[in-house]
């Protein structure tokens, strides 16, 4: 099943050299300005997001079956301990491409919050200065009136917290590419998230890709 399957990395500056390990096919997004080896350079705006909206309005019509969307170091994410492994993550991916399963987060843990994002660490102190948009809510609500044609959930648990998951080209082809676009121009328009829209989208994944299609907007 490894040639049904992509990794497609979302690279700064981490070491990478744990994708040639999985034994899968992969193409790496990098941001750092010093991009390694065959990496597909692109400028350093937005979240991993960014990454992951540009290779799906580029390859739209030529998706793997599987791709598997990660960050250049996605193992702290993959269990309680942040001790995550290539096999880990192998066999991870290897289940979810024999079983067809159409979406998966692969962190072990689940985020909770209403449209504004609450609860979240962005005014903690001792964050101040890691993001752009320190201080701020974060606008899951806004963005999410913006890109579905449904009312906004007051409680939101998000399935593929920290921007680790899998999702079937099937399933991403149930909302057209004009929807991809438009969610990139958000990014684009926050090229250094202050308004904390790559934070919202880590919690929007799960409704991107739940293949309600009564949710895309007719202008797309």
């Amino acid at each position: 099943m490894n040639d049904h399957v992509q990794l497609i990395i979302a690279r700064y500056r981490e070491d990478i050299a744990w994708a040639d390990e999985t034994g899968y096919d992969y193409v790496v997004y990098d941001k750092s300005g010093q991009p390694v080896t065959n990496a597909v350079p692109l400028p350093n705006i937005g979240r991993e997001g960014h990454s992951y909206l540009t290779h799906i309005v580029r390859h739209y019509d030529d998706l793997a079956r599987v791709s598997v969307f990660l960050q250049g170091n996605p193992f702290d994410h993959l269990d309680s301990g942040g001790r995550g492994t290539v096999d880990q993550l192998r066999s991870m991916v290897a289940d979810i491409a024999d079983k067809g399963v159409p979406f998966r987060g692969f962190a072990w843990f689940r985020l909770k919050c209403d449209p504004l994002g609450r609860p979240h660490d962005m005014c903690a102190p001792e964050n101040k200065g890691r993001w752009a948009g320190w201080g701020r809510d974060i606008p899951v609500g806004e963005i999410f009136e913006t890109l579905f044609a449904a009312p906004v959930p007051q409680e939101i648990v998000a399935r593929a917290a920290a921007g680790c998951f899998a999702v079937t080209a099937e399933r991403i082809r149930t909302r057209p590419r004009g929807f991809y676009e438009r969610a990139l121009a958000l990014f684009e328009a926050d090229p250094d998230d202050v308004n904390n829209t790559g934070h919202a989208f880590e919690r929007l994944w799960h409704f991107i890709f739940n293949g309600n299609m009564a949710w895309n907007r007719e202008q797309y």
